[in-house]
């Protein structure tokens, strides 16, 4: 399983443009997207559960205040050792406090292993992650593809990815997980690079303009 690298990220570029000529034509205007990816690991995982449902610069402003609560680094054990009230003092939501401590305490006690995760397939590192209380299949799949860097996963539930797709591939609604998936098929094996073509044109565009 190797994971996306700039230059891989380059080739599945080329490649999607050969055979989409919607997505040839994004990749003409703005270029290759940026390859977007994060640390593997235990803070990128919480990072991603703060991020749900909010905005990335409200998801990023949690984690920096959660750090100060946990002396200066997400780690298991800092934020096992931390009451849920302590975690809410950091502006974290009641629910998101005790997903991201029980995910600490399962890591902590040896439950859950994040560092197993790169070794496994990606339908197995997806089952792992998705057992986990707070952790469902968009939480997983942003983890695969931007943490492990996997070059074939599909954020289906991404509202952005959504988005862009109608706009894109100019559809009349908002296409459902399914048919997204239905579409995406004609990407594999470069579906997570064809994503990022996809954010990019979303980041890239008006929404006002898009709108009118």
């Amino acid at each position: 399983m190797r994971p996306l690298t700039d230059r891989a990220l380059e080739l599945g570029a080329r490649a999607l443009a050969r055979t989409d000529p919607h997505l040839a034509a994004v990749i003409s205007r703005h270029g290759t997207p940026p390859l977007w990816g994060r640390a593997p690991g235990f803070p990128t995982l919480v990072q991603i559960i703060l991020e749900q449902q909010v905005s990335l610069a409200s998801g990023r402003a949690a984690f920096s205040r959660l750090e100060r609560v946990a002396g200066g680094a997400v780690t298991p054990r800092r934020v096992a050792r931390l009451s849920e009230v302590r975690l809410r003092s950091a502006g974290l939501t009641r629910q998101k406090a005790a997903y991201i401590r029980a995910l600490a305490v399962a890591v902590v006690r040896g439950e859950f292993s994040v560092r197993a995760l790169p070794s496994l397939e990606d339908e197995r590192a997806h089952a792992e992650l998705t057992k986990l209380r707070g952790i469902g299949p968009w939480s997983a799949d942003i983890y695969l593809l931007m943490a492990l860097r996997r070059r074939d996963v599909w954020p289906r539930h991404d509202l952005a990815l959504a988005a862009a797709m109608r706009e894109v591939k100019r559809l009349r609604s908002l296409p459902s997980p399914e048919r997204q998936l239905a579409i995406a098929e004609a990407w594999r094996p470069w579906r997570a690079v064809a994503a990022r073509v996809l954010w990019h044109h979303y980041l890239s565009t008006p929404r006002r303009r898009m709108r009118a």
